[in-house]
């Protein structure tokens, strides 16, 4: 059985097979590295093909019961039966929903990781707070869904909440869910720091990239970067505040600026600040041949007020609208709270629709 995209079943399998073959051979390990990349795309198409042969096997399970209560002359047991078949029918149901959803996850990078980065708009305190809570919602999300987060750069507010923060996502297809979140997204509250209690409209922008692997090749001359370093701030203990162990890297052509401050080693904060720096300038020159193609930049968003890809509402009443896709939720406590999987899966159907069209 043959399905384009993701569900090209032969071609998966023998990519799993050859890459299970490579895991067995005697000197795997020699390149740790290696190895774990390969362990990486190893697993990411099992998480394709295990519930892929598990569908399968619950229509086959459904054809047999069906056959059984057409051929069973006893009302009851027939009845029992149907029941049965009725029961693993909507677990095949549920899992051709999941393997819908990831046949949308089809593009070069969705299967890595996601570098995520949060900034506090214009409003001070109230944006910072909002930069904070954004930040637990999407904790909160890789809580439920399994997937790990790891913060990078992290810089506090001046009186509560968070100015930036990069941090990364990693596990299946991070990077094809977390880029439905990437724009500005709107908050609209009774401000708790204002002693008037008056209503106030708070901006945070997201940008997501994806981790590239090291066989992507991205040039970073020397004479194009400037490092500095400076002293971490925040939790981490005496060495981290009393060394200069974070890193700062501009990459001087595009003006993309990263930082690392998560490691007590300048040489571990370099090197993950490294990583960053290729994903960026890598989704940057991404981002250029769109816009040279006069393809759909919108998708990304720009980072500007005014264009927020969705609205958190919490007064005069409760409601979370995507802006892109007309997907909206009353239950604001719950979004915040990490159920934003709703959004996600209607920007991939959208886009998925758009690119047909």
């Amino acid at each position: 059985m043959r399905y384009g995209g993701i569900f090209d079943v032969e071609v998966r399998q023998k990519e799993f097979d050859a890459l299970e073959a490579q895991a067995a051979s005697p000197d795997f390990w020699n390149n740790p590295d290696a190895a774990r990349v390969i362990i990486a795309k190893t697993n990411q198409q099992r998480a394709i093909l295990k519930p892929f042969h598990e569908l399968c096997g619950t229509v086959e399970e459904v054809e047999m019961m069906l056959e059984i209560a057409q051929d069973e002359d006893d009302e009851r047991q027939k009845e029992r039966a149907l029941d049965e078949a009725a029961e693993v029918l909507a677990r095949a149901d549920s899992l051709f929903a999941d393997l819908e959803l990831k046949s949308l996850l089809s593009g070069k990078l969705d299967g890595n990781n996601a570098y995520l980065t949060l900034h506090a708009g214009a409003g001070g305190t109230e944006s910072c707070d909002w930069a904070d809570m954004l930040f637990r919602m999407y904790r909160r999300y890789c809580e439920r869904n399994g997937f790990d987060l790891s913060v990078v750069e992290i810089q506090a507010g001046d009186e509560a909440g968070i100015k930036s923060v990069t941090f990364l996502v990693s596990g299946d297809f991070a990077y094809g869910y977390m880029k439905a979140e990437r724009g500005v997204h709107r908050l609209v509250r009774i401000s708790p720091f204002d002693s008037n209690k008056r209503r106030h409209t708070s901006f945070a922008a997201l940008d997501v990239v994806a981790e590239i692997d090291d066989d992507i090749e991205i040039d970073i001359p020397d004479v194009d970067l400037r490092v500095d370093t400076y002293r971490a701030s925040g939790a981490g203990g005496q060495h981290i505040n009393k060394t200069d162990s974070a890193v700062r890297m501009t990459h001087l052509p595009t003006g993309i600026v990263v930082a690392c401050q998560s490691e007590r080693s300048q040489h571990k904060n370099r090197a993950y600040a490294t990583k960053l720096l290729r994903a960026k300038i890598y989704e940057y020159h991404m981002d250029q041949k769109r816009k040279d193609l006069e393809k759909f930049y919108g998708k990304k968003g720009e980072i500007a007020w005014g264009s927020q890809i969705r609205s958190y509402v919490m007064q005069p009443y409760t409601m979370v609208k995507d802006h892109r896709t007309g997907c909206d939720y009353s239950n604001v406590i719950g979004v915040l709270d990490g159920d934003i999987s709703r959004f996600m899966e209607a920007y991939l159907k959208k886009t998925a629709t758009d690119r047909k069209q």
